[in-house]
């Protein structure tokens, strides 16, 4: 056989050997033009961005109306207990004019009986209790003599003549005693008031 068939020969066994190529190297496929980092249209990130304000705004939204809500119900609430705080006491102030009512006649009766002398000693501890009651029902008295008159508190039954100006228009006799618990009048006290005459001035 010529020369030339060996090296021929050797050189296909050798192709066929390696295979053409060596399995141990890495395949490296280059990425075609255009198929590398992928980069987002700005387009569709301002889109993004403008949803998610949206949606934040939407929370804040939601957000001031559950704190609306909340605000409200505790208005409601603080009005309730104010409006039963002044209940109660409108019900205890009620109470304690229905008991006065009730027990001035009785305690009239006895301020008359004081007056004139005719009041034995079992009735003035009956006049002291009373007095022990309208004092823990918190009863004021209204009417007395050197006051300066109130018409939201006296009445006026007559006048006497004041002998100064400085006296003018004060109480000169109580004809029957006022009552009041707070600023709730129960009975006006009627009275008697000084009128002072200039006669300077009439002249």
């Amino acid at each position: 056989m010529p020369e030339t068939s060996g090296i021929l020969f050797d050189s296909a066994r050798d192709f066929g050997n390696n295979g053409g190529m060596n399995e141990e190297e890495d395949v490296k496929i280059e990425p075609e033009q255009g198929e590398g980092e992928r980069v987002e249209d700005p387009e569709s990130v301002e889109g993004k961005v403008r949803k998610l304000r949206e949606e934040l705004n939407a929370c804040r939204r939601e957000k001031q109306e559950y704190m609306d809500g909340w605000q409200r119900a505790k208005a409601d609430y603080v009005n309730l207990l104010k409006r039963i705080e002044t209940g109660a006491k409108a019900s205890e102030l009620k109470g304690k004019v229905g008991a006065v009512e009730t027990l001035l006649p009785a305690f009239d009766a006895l301020e008359r009986a004081k007056e004139h002398g005719e009041i034995p000693e079992g009735f003035l501890a009956i006049a002291r209790q009373l007095e022990s009651a309208f004092a823990a029902l918190d009863l004021e008295e209204m009417g007395k003599v050197g006051e300066k008159f109130n018409p939201a508190y006296h009445d006026a039954l007559g006048q006497d003549a004041a002998e100064s100006v400085e006296t003018d228009d004060t109480i000169t006799a109580v004809l029957e005693k006022g009552w009041r618990v707070g600023d709730t009048v129960i009975r006006a006290a009627k009275v008697r008031v000084a009128h002072f005459a200039n006669d300077t001035q009439e002249a």
